[in-house]
């Protein structure tokens, strides 16, 4: 065999190893994504995919609609929740590995309209109330409705406002109300309606941060994916210099 032949044949040898070696070690992840961070985490996830050729599942919903799925053992292997009180409730009941949950993002809320001329700037429009009909989230199910509930008690308006509520089991559904109309105005993520410094549609005042507790949103690790390195680099990459940036475009706090 001549010295050329046997380079080749070592060259295509080792492409061959490398490409076996990275399908061997390739997984795919299961995540639950509180809904706010939709479209975040449809941004991430490819750019974690193409980085380490893992594999990421995403499914959207309510943080509460999760653990109950979770504690009756669906197999996510992360949960990316729109609070800290249940990754922390996650790992004291034995659901998840002790630990390993952190704060991934620091939610804003935004009283907003999909009307680009219904919400001014300076949040006037939530004290005229010239609207029907008000979208929230449930305070007792999600972490945005708390914070809305707690700002319009700031105001003095939480009576004058609960005729107008139109109440969503979770942020995502109570997006939908404002943005199809069912609602003319409501309380929302940022991060549903923001990218870049801007609104991407409608019109909304940023309710700033003095008005309602804290939104920390904590990732935590599941049983199911305790052994799965994946899962432990996807919660590695989500606080990562690259996944902070974005998270900051669409206008969410870094810890």
């Amino acid at each position: 065999m001549t010295k050329f032949k046997t380079i080749c044949l070592a060259a295509v040898s080792a492409t061959l190893c490398s490409a076996f070696s990275l399908s061997a070690v390739a997984e795919e992840i299961q995540v639950a994504v509180a809904a706010n961070f939709t479209a975040p985490a449809k941004d991430l996830a490819p750019v974690f995919e193409k980085q380490t050729g893992h594999k990421v599942k995403l499914s959207f919903g309510g943080t509460g609609a999760f653990y109950a799925q979770i504690e009756n053992g669906a197999p996510f292997d992360i949960l990316l929740a729109a609070d800290a009180k249940t990754p922390a409730k996650i790992e004291q009941k034995g659901l998840g590995v002790r630990g390993s949950s952190f704060t991934y993002a620091l939610g804003k809320l935004v009283f907003w309209s999909s009307d680009p001329a219904k919400v001014d700037s300076n949040g006037n429009a939530l004290k005229k109330m010239k609207f029907a009909k008000c979208a929230v989230a449930d305070p007792k199910l999600a972490p945005y409705g708390e914070a809305s509930y707690q700002t319009l008690e700031s105001f003095n308006l939480l009576k004058a406002y609960e005729p107008k509520f139109v109440t969503g089991n979770n942020i995502g559904k109570t997006f939908q109300f404002v943005k199809t109309g069912n609602a003319e105005v409501g309380f929302v993520a940022l991060s549903q309606v923001f990218r870049n410094g801007k609104f991407t549609s409608g019109s909304g005042w940023i309710v700033p941060a003095k008005y309602y507790k804290p939104i920390r949103q904590d990732a935590v690790l599941l049983n199911h994916g305790a052994k799965s390195d994946a899962a432990k680099a996807f919660l590695k990459f989500l606080q990562s210099p690259e996944a902070n940036k974005l998270k900051e475009s669409y206008g969410y706090g870094i810890r």
